[in-house]
């Protein structure tokens, strides 16, 4: 035999980890140990699906972006959106009310943001000052939606599309807006 052979025939590292884990495999384990060892488990928990007005506001948020980035007419946008195959999960009623105020006034609801923010309007990404003017809007139209949860709406929002901290930054600028908007709401 050569030495070639010798060095083929021994075990290794790879082997005696193989070799381990098959008896692992055939031990019987106490009933504490099968319970520990599923606990540490991940648990692959399916994520909530999204309600009808999550895809409304997330429908607004393409909307705006196009609005902002391209500067197509709102119309337009709103009519190639309520044409996607995905705007059947969408609360249409909502989207239609959240698309006319947004595509309407937002001019306004800029002006009332902007002194809460610490920069301009224009310097921000498209997709946050988009969401500022969803949260905004809803804070100030919606008042069957708790101010909390109109907040952690965006707040979602900014996490599923803005940047990295870009959900922090919508979070504080919103919650300077609220008291103006919410001011009974608040007090409770």
């Amino acid at each position: 035999m050569t030495d070639s052979a010798n060095e083929r025939d021994k075990p290794t590292t790879a082997d005696a980890a193989l070799r381990a884990a098959a008896r692992d495999l055939n031990t019987p384990k106490s009933a504490h140990e099968r319970n520990s060892a599923s606990a540490e488990a991940p648990s692959a928990a399916k994520p909530r699906p999204k309600s009808a007005r999550r895809w409304a506001r997330e429908h607004a948020l393409q909307g705006l972006y196009e609005f902002f980035v391209a500067h197509h007419d709102p119309v337009a946008i709103r009519l190639r959106i309520e044409g996607e195959e995905d705007f059947k999960r969408t609360d249409k009623e909502f989207f239609r009310e959240m698309w006319r105020g947004l595509s309407d006034d937002w001019q306004s609801l800029i002006a009332l943001v902007e002194p809460h923010m610490d920069r301009k309007f224009d310097e921000v990404s498209p997709i946050e000052r988009s969401v500022i003017l969803i949260g905004t809007w809803e804070l100030k139209h919606r008042l069957d939606v708790p101010y909390r949860v109109a907040i952690n709406e965006s707040v979602e929002l900014a996490k599923s599309f803005g940047g990295t901290d870009g959900h922090k930054w919508v979070n504080g600028v919103l919650d300077k807006v609220a008291p103006s908007l919410r001011t009974e709401e608040m007090r409770r």
